[in-house]
C-alpha cells in the first residue's frame, strides 16, 4: 500500500529551512560582537594546534582567525545556510577550508584520522552529547586533543540555575535547540578521555547573562594507546 504524504510536510520543511536561514544570518551578524568575550581563551587554546584539525559546528567561521598557520582544517556544519558565510570569512583570511555538511553524532571522518577536534558553543546544541563525544574520540588519533569552549549549567541550587531551567523551553526554540542547563563538564569527564583539563568562568553577556553566562574552556586528551 502506498502511503500519501501529509500536505503539511512541505510547509514544515519550509519552516525548518527558514529557521536555519535566520539562525545563520543572526550568527553571521552577531558572532563578531560576541567573540570578543572568548578571544583570550581561543588564543590560548588554539595556539598549539597543528596537523589535521576537525571543527564540529563551525557555524559562520568565528574561530578561523585563531588557527595557526599551516594546519589542515576540516569543518562539519549541519546548517547549509552557514556555509556561504564561513567560506566568505575563509576567503577574507586567505585560508583553504574543507567544509562538509554533516552532524556531530555521526562524523563522516575516518577512525584515528585527525590530530585535534575543536568545538566551541556546540555541545549545548547537539541532541546527544555522549554520542558526540564518542565520535570525537573515534576520529582522534591516539594522544589527540579535543579543544572546547562551552556555556554550561550554573551550579545546582543557584538562582542562575533556576533561571536556566525556567528559560530552557523558549531558549531552545530561539537558539536552534540550545540547552542552557547542560552539565557538559560531567559528560566530558565520563566520556573516556585520558585526561580533561578545564576551567569554569563567567561571561557577562548583556540581558542573557543569567542564562548563558556560566562557561567552561579546556582540553580533553585521548589515550595515547
Amino acid at each position: 500500500m502506498t502511503m500519501k504524504k501529509s500536505p503539511i510536510e512541505p510547509e514544515m520543511r519550509d519552516r525548518a529551512g527558514w529557521s536555519k536561514r535566520v539562525h545563520a544570518w543572526v550568527m553571521a551578524k552577531g558572532s563578531p560582537k560576541i567573540d570578543k568575550f572568548y578571544a583570550d581563551y581561543k588564543q590560548a587554546l588554539f595556539a598549539s594546534l597543528q596537523g589535521d584539525v576537525l571543527e564540529i559546528g563551525p557555524g559562520t567561521g568565528p574561530n578561523l582567525p585563531y588557527y595557526p598557520v599551516g594546519i589542515r582544517w576540516i569543518g562539519i556544519e549541519p546548517n547549509p545556510y552557514m556555509h556561504p558565510y564561513l567560506r566568505k570569512e575563509a576567503e577574507r583570511l586567505g585560508l583553504h577550508v574543507d567544509l562538509r555538511r554533516g552532524n556531530a553524532e555521526n562524523l563522516e571522518t575516518d577512525d584515528k584520522s585527525v590530530d585535534a577536534v575543536v568545538g566551541t558553543l556546540i555541545l549545548c546544541t547537539v541532541p546527544d552529547v555522549s554520542r558526540t563525544l564518542q565520535e570525537v574520540l573515534r576520529v582522534l588519533k591516539p594522544g589527540g586533543r579535543f579543544v572546547f569552549v562551552e556555556h554550561v549549567a550554573a551550579p545546582r541550587g543557584s538562582w542562575r540555575r533556576r533561571v536556566q531551567q525556567l528559560a530552557r523551553p523558549v531558549w531552545k526554540a530561539l537558539a536552534d535547540g540550545c540547552h542552557p542547563d547542560r552539565e557538559t563538564w560531567l559528560a566530558l569527564e565520563n566520556a573516556g578521555f585520558e585526561s580533561v583539563s578545564l576551567q569554569h568562568f563567567l561571561i557577562p553577556f548583556p540581558m542573557a547573562f543569567p542564562i548563558v553566562g556560566p562557561h567552561i574552556a579546556g582540553v580533553a586528551t585521548k589515550k595515547s594507546r
